[in-house]
């Protein structure tokens, strides 16, 4: 079996720290420790600038250097992505730009030999403004869900390397693999070829593997891996196609109606009020760029616009791929905080209006969070 294997690993800018050392202890060291015993092994990595920068500030400077080190050796290909998370086509194209830009910066200080040809979308968030911009960027490919091909699972030959109008190259994941833990799976090794990408805290954080069928796993002798560059190299011809606007958690329903829904749906009141604090937060940091505390209030903007405060105000269920019911207050709260802290932190006496009509915003969204919390998701599964 041939396995592409897309991992992608972030914390948010504003993590607790005990929440960045669980990842990078249970997850990120495991996977370091696994290619470098299994020197044939290799995965494409997406490691976002905003945990680079957080790893460090936390004594995980070794655990960069082995990465660093994997890389040089040929066993991860790291690639671009956005500094601090956002949902790129939700965001506009200057922000967009400055993300990737600032993203770039960081790789190349803790990976001064990288050479980045593939490009990670936040949530694998794809619309075709974004694919410009990435493209533009001097970006050669992408990876996105299946579900973005013609907004139906299982069409995807997933053998063949695509491309979009303007010869942005994609590769698509499989949703059926990439939501099983494959190491459970031996079976799947009469595959002869499987692409998934998942988080990175999926090994070790997120599903619990006390007999380490991952590392037996990567020891199967009919296992072969490349990276994302090397299959798309592989590859002597590319076909041409409009891939559809998706995430890798649309469903087929939503492509049509609302590709986007899990962080933006008109039916779900805070999301809808969190848009606009963040909008409102955007333009006026961006208006005052001349203002005396406008490093401060962009170090707030950055962090609050994380596609984190919206998904956690979604309410999904993610049990069935390793993750939680997607609501939690304190992280909802987290983000509105620096959306609101953002506009605080401006100096100008013009910004007084502005100011009074974002508390009133603020108040209001932290008001109705915690009012859906005590009312629908408190001791919830006591009551069932």
């Amino acid at each position: 079996m041939l396995w592409i294997n897309f991992l992608h690993i972030y914390q948010p800018a504003n993590s607790e720290n005990r929440q960045i050392k669980e990842a990078a202890e249970k997850s990120y060291a495991r996977l370091v420790r696994a290619l470098k015993k299994n020197s044939r092994i290799k995965f494409t990595l997406n490691v976002t600038g905003c945990l680079l920068v957080r790893l460090e500030e936390l004594g995980f400077k070794e655990l960069i250097n082995r990465i660093r080190a994997l890389s040089e050796r040929g066993q991860i290909e790291l690639v671009g992505s956005a500094m601090y998370h956002p949902l790129l086509p939700l965001i506009p194209e200057k922000e967009i730009m400055k993300q990737i830009q600032e993203n770039e910066k960081v790789l190349k200080k803790y990976f001064p030999k990288i050479k980045l040809n593939g490009f990670f979308l936040p949530e694998m968030a794809y619309n075709e403004k974004v694919g410009r911009i990435i493209k533009k960027s001097g970006y050669k490919w992408i990876i996105l869900d299946e579900v973005s091909y013609n907004g139906k699972l299982g069409q995807v030959d997933f053998n063949k390397v695509y491309k979009t109008k303007n010869d942005l190259k994609i590769i698509f994941r499989s949703r059926k693999f990439s939501q099983i833990y494959l190491p459970d799976h031996k079976s799947i090794l009469k595959e002869k070829l499987v692409i998934t990408a998942t988080d990175g805290e999926l090994y070790g954080l997120r599903h619990i593997d006390p007999t380490g069928e991952f590392e037996k796993f990567l020891k199967e002798q009919s296992l072969k891996t490349q990276t994302v560059s090397e299959f798309i190299n592989s590859k002597k011809s590319s076909t041409k196609i409009n891939p559809l606007a998706a995430s890798w958690e649309t469903t087929e329903k939503e492509v049509k109606k609302n590709p986007f829904a899990l962080w933006q749906n008109k039916n779900n009141k805070i999301q809808k009020n969190l848009w606009l604090l963040s909008g409102l937060a955007y333009d006026t940091v961006e208006k005052f760029k001349q203002d005396k505390k406008y490093e401060w209030a962009r170090w707030h903007l950055d962090r609050g616009l994380a596609s984190c405060t919206f998904w956690w105000a979604s309410g999904r269920d993610f049990h069935k791929v390793f993750g939680p019911v997607s609501w939690g207050p304190d992280e909802i709260e987290r983000g509105v905080n620096e959306l609101i802290r953002a506009i605080r932190s401006l100096d100008d006496k013009k910004t007084k209006t502005i100011k009074l009509k974002a508390e009133k915003l603020h108040a209001k969204i932290r008001q109705m969070i915690w009012e859906e919390h005590w009312k629908k998701y408190w001791k919830r599964d006591e009551s069932r």
